[in-house]
């Protein structure tokens, strides 16, 4: 029943390729994952295998009272999806003052959701503040904050560490403070991207979850419509299930098998 959500303060940080990469893993893993997709870009259906040309979602539906089974989309990867769904600019704005003004409309369905004990919920958050993120809030366990190590996420780092990047109140301030960070892209040979994970290594301290080298197999394992957990070998393939490992840490789930790893576990799924 844990709530994990991918977000961060800034776009094009590579949140919604961990979300699904790190979803896959946690089914892999045997576990009851249900990926929420509420960034009206859409894109986490395409990163588990589902059609372009699907466009019926669960939140473009909210406002008509749909629901959530309905929108449930199998995937390959043994994740249960709820995409967004296709909506134009009028009905995004809509759907965000339905939720400022009623966030029980969203986060009723999710407390059904939460209800099966054995489900993990992998949620996919848009850019920064948002009415589907703040309606989220009392329900979730961990927010995993995404970022780049490049020097305008250096700038983010602090508000990260000290619990202000969600904003104001005290429900914001509590849930920000349980935040853990995921620095992807870093290239420990360049000087910035070293300087960057070392401000975060002293910032976050073990609040820093997990860190993703930059790996040329994502973007072309993307452009194959495949997941870098599934390009064997690869960096980005270990840092991605050393990540998934480390949050199951943080959700205190049963011990892995000895020399055992979701890697393994993975691979014996292909």
């Amino acid at each position: 029943m844990p709530l994990v959500a991918f977000v961060s303060p800034k776009g094009g940080v590579g949140k919604t390729t961990l979300a699904a990469n790190v979803a896959a893993l946690l089914a892999a893993r045997g576990r009851d994952v249900l990926a929420l997709d509420l960034d009206p870009q859409n894109a986490l259906r395409l990163h588990l295998g589902r059609s372009l040309r699907e466009e019926d979602g669960f939140l473009s539906g909210l406002s008509r009272g749909a629901a959530w089974h309905t929108a449930l989309r199998p995937t390959s990867y043994g994740i249960s999806l709820l995409p967004f769904g296709a909506v134009e600019p009028r009905q995004a704005m809509e759907l965000g003052r339905l939720l400022t003004d009623r966030p029980e409309a969203l986060s009723g369905p999710v407390r059904e959701m939460l209800a099966d004990a054995r489900r993990i919920i992998v949620v996919d958050t848009p850019p920064g503040p948002s009415p589907a993120l703040s309606a989220l809030l009392p329900l979730l366990d961990l927010p995993v904050v995404v970022l780049l190590a490049d020097g305008g996420s250096a700038s983010l780092i602090p508000r990260i560490a000290d619990g202000s990047f969600l904003g104001r109140g005290t429900m914001a301030t509590r849930v920000a403070g349980q935040a853990v960070l995921a620095l992807n892209q870093v290239e420990v040979d360049q000087p910035l991207s070293s300087a960057v994970l070392d401000m975060a290594r002293t910032s976050m301290g073990s609040r820093l979850l997990g860190v993703i080298g930059r790996d040329l197999a994502v973007a072309e394992g993307l452009a194959d419509r495949r997941l870098p957990v599934e390009m064997h070998g690869t960096r980005a393939a270990e840092d991605l299930a050393l990540l998934a490992e480390a949050l199951l840490g943080r959700l205190g789930p049963p011990a892995l098998p000895p020399h055992h790893s979701l890697l393994q576990d993975w691979a014996g799924r292909q």
